[in-house]
């Protein structure tokens, strides 16, 4: 069985080391929706809220599959918090996300 994600984030806006703005897609029950922009902000909200979301990208014709990668977290250190795939980071950091 497949591992259950609640968002695919397949685009990322940076500005000064900081994620802005995702392009994702999110799980609606058994779908998933269109490509909807999340900012920050709201991002984190989910994340700490328990739902996960996974950088990848959507097979082209096929509806709902992904090719997924690794998960992204919310790290904090020194009273900051950061988005990222992996634990060491001093700043936002989606690997193999496209920028746009």
């Amino acid at each position: 069985m497949a591992k259950k994600f609640d968002g695919v984030i397949e685009a990322v806006h940076y500005k000064n080391g900081q994620v802005v703005t995702i392009r994702a897609y999110e799980r609606r029950g058994a779908a998933f929706s269109d490509r909807v922009l999340m900012d920050r902000k709201d991002l984190v909200e989910r994340l700490k809220k328990g739902k996960k979301f996974v950088v990848g990208t959507r097979k082209e014709l096929m509806a709902g599959t992904f090719e997924t990668g690794k998960p992204v977290k919310v790290i904090s250190r020194d009273g900051r918090e950061f988005l990222s795939t992996r634990e060491e980071v001093d700043r936002d950091e989606l690997e193999q996300v496209p920028v746009f």
